[in-house]
């Protein structure tokens, strides 16, 4: 007989502690797959929120190209904050054309179109629209700019354009811009020319 060895069969199975690491390594695995989750549904309605904001400027660039001559005369253009301004019944019969479109558009930006408890909420976040006559050419064209602000999910830098500036937090982090550009020909002939 020999002493002072001991002899002890190998364990089989996992252990009590074997288990738990499995599962709190699980667990990270998890909590990273939701945080995913999260990140991804917020992308989606960043993305969602932009197409709609290009969708309503581009909705008034194109309004304003069927009335092309109140574009150059700068009917479209009064310095107002859509979207900020309160409903209103929008009567084509009772309003010009750019008016008419200025109303439709103002009342689209502050959700108009659906309301839940008696809050219009038929728009994308804190929408905001602004129409600017920006500088031309020699050639005499009109360019005008569409934007359209709105509230973002995350900090990001601030945008250039001046549309909605301050309404979006105390640094405009949270401010987002769509923006349209809008050019219009002077179609007219020169009088002059043979």
């Amino acid at each position: 007989m020999r002493y002072g060895i001991c002899h002890r069969k190998s364990a089989h199975g996992f252990t009590l502690i074997e288990v738990l690491i499995t599962l709190v390594i699980l667990a990270i695995g998890l909590l990273g797959l939701a945080g995913l989750q999260i990140f991804s549904l917020q992308s989606q309605m960043e993305a969602y929120q932009r197409g709609q904001a290009v969708m309503l400027a581009e909705e008034m660039a194109k309004r304003m190209q069927v009335n092309a001559p109140a574009a150059r005369d700068g009917e479209y253009t009064e310095g107002e904050q859509y979207g900020l301004l309160p409903a209103q019944v929008c009567d084509p019969a009772a309003l010009s054309t750019a008016d008419y479109d200025l109303c439709d558009w103002n009342n689209i930006l502050a959700g108009q179109g659906v309301a839940l408890a008696g809050i219009n909420v038929g728009s994308i976040a804190a929408a905001r629209g602004c129409i600017e006559n920006i500088a031309g050419s020699a050639d005499g064209e009109t360019r005008i700019r569409v934007t359209v602000a709105w509230q973002g999910n995350a900090a990001t830098q601030a945008p250039g354009s001046p549309c909605g500036t301050g309404q979006y937090g105390a640094d405009d982090a949270y401010r987002r811009v769509a923006i349209v550009d809008a050019v219009f020909a002077d179609l007219l002939e020169d009088p002059n020319s043979p």
